[in-house]
């Protein structure tokens, strides 16, 4: 069992996020997960993620507040404890369109390594 504290969580950037800061829950450390990661996404007013995509498949899980997510011709708004499921290579767009903070939970598999 390895269990990591919130105050010992450490920031991360994600490529072609804005207004957004990032921490890392669980993943790249030794003794934590081997197959996944999870990062916790605190999103400002007006702050979002993409369109991009990226090979990994991914789920999101709001905690706090709402995002809007674009997917596959698709837009759903979530709320708290709403999820999603993106399959990789799916071109994606978050968006926090309110005025408050959304916080969002976000699990996907490790990159994998270059050969």
């Amino acid at each position: 069992m390895r269990v990591k504290r919130f105050q010992d969580a450490k920031p991360y950037e994600a490529p072609n996020h804005f207004a957004m800061k990032g921490l890392r829950l669980q993943g790249f450390e030794e003794g934590g997960p081997e197959k996944f990661w999870t990062g916790l996404s605190h999103f400002l007013p007006g702050g979002g993620a993409g369109p991009d995509s990226s090979p990994l498949e991914k789920v999101y899980v709001v905690v706090a507040g709402e995002v809007t997510v674009r997917a596959e011709g698709q837009e759903v708004v979530l709320g708290p404890l709403d999820s999603v499921c993106i399959g990789g290579n799916v071109v994606r767009e978050v968006v926090n369109a309110s005025n408050a903070v959304a916080t969002m939970i976000v699990i996907m598999p490790y990159p994998e390594k270059a050969a």
